[in-house]
């Protein structure tokens, strides 16, 4: 295990402040996008080729966001070795609201008590898929001022996403990632780059309290995204100029990845051609043999009058497509395989990227990353890799916490589309029933998950976690088992820095 927190806070500006550790949660159920069309009587292709989507994971009515957030705080910590009293701020980010004054943070709370630390600073932050961003942001900001006690941030992003009868309800999905953040990381956020753009819009809010489903303005939506892209692409690179990691004439080889909030895939694909459209435009002598090839009659349109333009998003997408497959297309597994998760999005991003890399591979890359959540917030930051590939690392660790991710997402249950119908009209009638005894399965559950038992006559909510001994003759989960104890092992030199 860790040992305690330092006694007073470090002299001068800590350094390498970043991601230390990463854990996703998704749920253990999802319905395959080709049956589902199938179902919804669509034209084959739409919700496969037409968005890009493979599979949707979903929530019973055992899970909530409490649970979900629970669920991925409990398996970093327990993954990780990390003393619970080494945590000195904690803050969630969701648009999932199941309550408009307690936090989830307040939630995630019980599993601090046995350790006694209820000195932890950080609370709820929503703006639809965008809190989690805010919330990381707030802990680098924490660690790098003078309220910092020496101890570590836990962030937390969590949605479940869900959709009412129609169009939309194949963009749904759900999970949530925890992130530990402190100095002396392995994934560093670079300083005075980071670029946001902020605009008051109504493209997708959630007016109705009684219920989970969106409104949503589809189109508004997408020219929303693409406009708030555009913006911050363009202040991120000014930034980077002056900082002197954008050395070129396109940002597109500042990053050896690039990874986007994903409401569906194909949209990703759109943006990042977009990027290339971005730097093809401010480029004053485009190369039109090289990686501008065919986008000649291009030279003169107006970013602003391209949003639906099919004939510029065909052109750009396919100058764009090697770079594409070399720089966003494997970090979109999650999304393709779970759907939309709204703030974690983007870091499942993260997390499929870092998962189908070596240390050798990954060390001293630098990936830039941009936020979108409706409303509208917005950001584009980037990070870098440390290059130290030292054996049983910060690095390695990292690298081997999420190499079985592929498996995790294999290891699910398919429902039939029927079944899930069935779901999300259960959650249509009980959301916010008070008193309620969930109905779902638990023996469906990963092991490990936190589930909820019980909501009373006053709206308490009660939750229990599945075992990793399983079954009547004390069956137990011994990959899991497993896991946890190699990455405990690997930890347990891990040191909260000194001041």
């Amino acid at each position: 295990m860790m040992p305690g927190p330092a006694t007073s806070v470090r002299q001068g500006w800590p350094q390498d402040v970043g991601i230390i550790a990463l854990e996703i949660y998704f749920p253990s159920q999802f319905v395959d996008q080709t049956q589902l069309e199938a179902f919804d009587g669509v034209s084959a292709g739409k919700y496969t080729v037409g968005l890009g989507q493979g599979k949707m994971g979903f929530c019973s009515d055992r899970e909530d966001i409490n649970s979900l957030c629970l669920t991925v705080v409990h398996r970093l910590m327990e993954r990780n070795g990390i003393d619970y009293r080494d945590i000195g701020r904690l803050e969630v980010g969701t648009e999932t609201i199941i309550d408009k004054s307690k936090s989830t943070k307040s939630v995630l709370m019980q599993l601090f008590e046995d350790s006694g630390n209820t000195d932890i600073e950080g609370v709820d932050t929503t703006n639809a898929c965008y809190g989690g961003t805010a919330a990381l942001f707030n802990a680098v900001n924490w660690i790098e001022s003078s309220a910092w006690d020496g101890r570590y941030a836990l962030v937390v992003a969590g949605d479940i996403a869900v959709y009412a009868t129609g169009n939309a309800r194949c963009t749904g999905g759900a999970g949530a990632v925890a992130m530990l953040v402190g100095p002396d990381a392995p994934l560093i956020l670079d300083r005075g780059v980071r670029s946001s753009h902020m605009q008051h819009a109504y493209d997708f809010y959630k007016p109705d309290m009684a219920s989970e489903y969106p409104t949503v303005d589809g189109k508004l939506s997408i020219q929303c995204y693409l406009h708030a892209l555009d913006k911050c692409y363009e202040r991120y690179t000014a930034k980077a100029v002056k900082a002197g990691i954008r050395n070129g004439n396109s940002t597109l080889d500042v990053g050896s990845a690039f990874l986007f909030h994903s409401p569906y895939c194909k949209l990703v694909q759109k943006s990042f051609a977009r990027l290339l459209l971005n730097d093809f435009l401010r480029d004053e002598s485009p190369d039109y043999s090289g990686r501008y090839a065919g986008l000649e009659a291009l030279r003169d349109v107006k970013l602003e009058n391209t949003y639906f333009d099919r004939t510029v998003e065909n052109a750009v997408m396919t100058a764009s497509s090697k770079l594409f497959d070399e720089k966003t297309k494997r970090a979109l597994l999650v999304a393709n395989q779970v759907g939309n998760m709204y703030t974690p999005s983007l870091y499942g991003g993260l997390a499929s990227f870092i998962s189908g890399e070596t240390i050798e591979s990954i060390a001293g890359k630098r990936i830039i990353l941009f936020s979108y959540g409706s409303g509208l917030a917005s950001s584009m930051f980037s990070m870098h890799f440390t290059d130290n590939k030292t054996a049983g690392g910060a690095l390695e660790r990292l690298v081997n916490s999420l190499s079985d991710l592929k498996l995790r997402l294999d290891s699910r249950q398919c429902v039939a589309p029927a079944d899930f119908d069935s779901n999300m009209k259960l959650r249509e009638q009980t959301h916010h029933l008070a008193p309620y005894n969930p109905v779902g399965p638990i023996s469906v559950l990963f092991p490990g998950t936190w589930y909820l038992t019980e909501v009373d006559s006053m709206h308490r909510r009660k939750y229990q976690r599945r075992p990793l001994i399983l079954g009547d003759q004390g069956e137990v989960c011994m990959a899991e088992v497993k896991h946890i104890a190699h990455h405990v092992s690997s930890n347990a030199h891990l040191e909260v820095q000194p001041s």
